[in-house]
């Protein structure tokens, strides 16, 4: 299974997943021809996408939708029932391709099994969503400011992960945004930090090697996509040093336990693998 971004940032978010031989497409937040170009770019005919996965309705997430439905022909789109009612664009879905999943429900197509989980975000009803095929399970989490114990049960069994590191506090709060901006942005529905990347990724690195986990002894490093970063208050560098720093302080390394990269505000980036260890 791979992941791969067409672009993530505060400004638009979408990512590709190909699963043996199903297309999946979560997130729609890019122009249409910026989704339907990484499509190309990896051999996908829109006619093949079988499902659009939407975590909520702000426009970074869901501003496609209407073109990628008329595209994509033959998927299906999965979203909460807030998201639905929220998002305008959903007007332009046919009905009968519509379907509704809530938090804990599943749904499986050719062998791919697709699972939903609460956020905490100033949304209707926002969802994250794991995706599991052929033995590897991949989980999607942005946009939720703070991990709960039933996000934290949903992916840390995950062997992919995208996760997001929004902002880095200190250029946060000494940046420019107005002080309910900021408020907003650090809240427990606002969005991910830096600190709290690495401290997740301590915990769940922590868990598969106390063999609670389902991945045997000799299991690949957990691959992970830093994501959805602000271009005001974060920094690539920032973020990647900040969640290293972390992981080094808990006694994990880079290449033996994780591989780690961070998606790009514009433009392809592939799930870091072994290649990169």
């Amino acid at each position: 299974m791979e992941i791969v971004s067409a672009g993530s940032s505060s400004s638009g978010n979408s990512y590709i997943i190909i699963a043996g031989e199903n297309t999946i497409i979560l997130d729609v937040g890019l122009p249409a021809k910026k989704i339907k170009g990484a499509l190309e770019h990896l051999g996908c005919d829109p006619e093949d996408v079988g499902a659009v996965l939407i975590t909520h309705e702000h426009v970074d997430h869901v501003k496609s939708v209407r073109a990628i439905s008329r595209c994509c022909v033959n998927a299906r789109f999965y979203a909460s029932r807030g998201t639905v009612e929220n998002a305008q664009n959903f007007c332009h879905v046919p009905e009968e391709r519509v379907n509704i999943i809530s938090a804990g429900d599943t749904a499986e197509m050719d062998g791919v099994v697709i699972s939903a989980f609460p956020l905490s975000h100033d949304a209707a009803e926002p969802i994250g969503f794991t995706v599991a095929a052929g033995g590897e399970k991949l989980a999607v989490v942005t946009d939720s400011g703070v991990i709960s114990e039933e996000i934290y049960d949903a992916i840390r069994d995950a062997d992919q992960l995208v996760f997001e590191a929004n902002h880095d506090v200190d250029m946060l709060m000494f940046g420019e945004y107005p002080y309910p901006v900021k408020v907003r942005i650090k809240g427990d529905k606002g969005h991910l930090s830096n600190d709290c990347a690495g401290d997740v990724f301590a915990r769940i690195l922590e868990y598969r090697k106390s063999g609670r986990g389902d991945s045997p002894p000799g299991q690949r490093p957990l691959r992970i996509m830093l994501a959805h970063l602000s271009f005001h208050n974060n920094m690539p560098l920032f973020a990647k040093q900040t969640v290293e720093t972390a992981l080094h302080d808990r006694g994990f390394h880079r290449g033996t336990d994780y591989v780690l990269d961070v998606a790009a505000k514009e433009g392809l980036t592939f799930m870091p693998g072994d290649s990169d260890a």
